[in-house]
């Protein structure tokens, strides 16, 4: 072979090109640091204004007048009082997370006969975004404007047909008052998190179904429903903690009373003998901590199982 012919590599060996880098020996971006510098403005928001304010919280519970530490202001969380209130926020909260997913869903359901984009879904999608954080005195004037003692609706009841809603007493400033405005934002939350996992059912398995000579009810009940079933109680949950966090509304309507425990640790912190106890608004939200952790938990559960038929 003469000289300047160049030799074929050896098999198995292979070929060099002068000039281009190696793409096995090419240094790799650190996408790890950019990454995890990106959290950094993320991770500073959730230390300032969420877990420090929730430490400060449930910290000031462990202590007494002088600062000291003490167990003694959790002894709050056995008194009657305390637990009658813990139990009205659990009934309502479960009420309203129950009633605004049934609605929620049904809503959900209604928008799939609508393809994505249409003008109508897209209104009602962008109206729950809006009306899901719509809430406090706003949401407190809307209701006691309509339905109050004096609202519009409670006026044309009594004169039009005689009908007296507050027969029985003025409810619409008690527990059973805040049924309503709860569930008139835990509707269009249910409709946030609910329409995604329902639109990811697949037509294909709806025609699989058929093909095998299952019916319509027969694919919702061994198909959809189970399908469903996690994303919809994850939903659920989601509703739940919404609703047991909730203070502003609850603060504008039921003004007089602390009938729930956002309530009762406003009272704690602007009263100074509350049950004789000191810091007992630390010790109560302690108490709301250990439940929305539970629900969180649970929520996480569920979610993870319910991710997996989701697209």
């Amino acid at each position: 072979m003469s000289e300047g012919t160049p030799t074929a590599p050896a098999v198995g060996v292979p070929a060099r090109h002068e000039g281009r880098p190696d793409p096995a020996r090419a240094p790799r971006p650190r996408t790890g640091l950019l990454a995890a510098l990106g959290l950094v403005p993320f991770a500073a928001y959730v230390l300032l204004f969420l877990a420090l304010p929730t430490a400060l919280a449930v910290g000031t519970g462990f202590l007494d007048r002088d600062g000291g530490f003490t167990w003694h202001n959790l002894s709050a969380l056995g008194d009657p009082v305390i637990l009658r209130t813990f139990g009205a926020s659990l009934w309502l909260s479960a009420l309203t997370a129950l009633i605004g997913a049934v609605l929620g869903a049904a809503v959900c359901y209604a928008l799939l006969g609508l393809r994505s984009g249409h003008p109508a879904r897209t209104l009602v999608e962008a109206a729950s975004s809006v009306l899901a954080q719509f809430g406090g005195v706003t949401l407190a004037f809307a209701f006691i404007a309509t339905i109050g003692l004096q609202g519009m609706v409670t006026v044309w009841l009594r004169d039009s047909f005689g009908l007296d809603i507050f027969a029985s007493g003025a409810w619409i400033y008690d527990v059973p008052g805040l049924i309503a405005p709860y569930v008139y934002f835990q509707v269009p939350l249910m409709v946030i998190t609910f329409l995604p996992a329902l639109a990811g059912l697949q037509r294909q398995w709806y025609e699989a179904a058929l093909t095998l000579g299952d019916t319509r009810a027969g694919f919702w009940r061994h198909v959809g429903l189970p399908v469903l079933a996690p994303s919809f109680l994850a939903s659920l949950l989601l509703l739940f903690a919404n609703a047991f966090s909730s203070f502003a509304t609850a603060a504008a309507l039921a003004s007089q009373g602390a009938q729930i425990v956002p309530l009762q640790i406003r009272a704690a912190l602007v009263s100074e003998t509350v049950l004789g106890r000191q810091n007992l608004a630390g010790a109560l939200a302690l108490g709301m901590v250990v439940v929305m952790a539970v629900v969180m938990w649970l929520y996480s559960l569920v979610q993870r199982r319910a991710a997996r038929w989701q697209p």
